[in-house]
């Protein structure tokens, strides 16, 4: 895979991998469960529409590679919430972005992206099927994976200087 393709589509650090590296873990669905992102229940991209841990991490594991990969934003401080919520839609438009550009070099992957998905004003969860399955990038931590330790295992630094904010995502393939 051409890796310039992370920087084009915006990629402000990344990491390689083994998909057998990653941990699954329960406690992080707990948190999830615990709806602290207010997006529990809601949508096809967190649980429990992303299926079980031990669903997600099958579906992981159909793949020898992930590419952990983090964009980063200023704020203005570590209380900027304005600014963090203007990094989150930027970073779902890399995910956008990675996405056009990488499924024409692969074959097959998986992108997962965070906190949800925030493509339709209501989402059609569970009522209906995704309207853009092909678009529907789930949450890492939904599949119960711990977004630090992945970053610390991806050799990228979780937490930053306040003057950024970090958001985080996998792309699992085969390379």
């Amino acid at each position: 895979m051409d890796y310039n393709l992370l920087r084009e589509a915006g990629v402000s650090r990344y990491g390689v991998i083994s998909t057998g590296e990653i941990a699954f873990y329960p406690e992080i669905r707990e948190i999830c469960e615990g709806n602290a992102c207010r997006q529990y229940g809601k949508t096809w991209a967190c649980p429990p529409g992303v299926g079980t841990v031990e669903e997600c991490r099958r579906r992981c594991m159909r793949f020898s590679s992930a590419i952990v990969f983090c964009g980063e934003y200023k704020i203005e401080d570590s209380f900027d919430f304005e600014g963090m919520a203007r990094g989150h839609r930027e970073f779902k438009k890399l995910c956008d972005r990675l996405y056009d550009a990488v499924k024409g070099e692969l074959r097959d992957f998986l992108l997962l992206s965070n906190e949800g998905c925030i493509r339709c004003e209501k989402c059609t969860y569970p009522s209906d099927l995704c309207r853009m399955p092909e678009r529907l990038f789930p949450s890492v931590e939904g599949f119960g994976i711990n977004v630090s330790e992945l970053a610390g295992r991806a050799g990228i630094p979780y937490k930053r200087d306040s003057g950024t904010v970090s958001y985080f995502g996998v792309l699992m393939c085969d390379l």
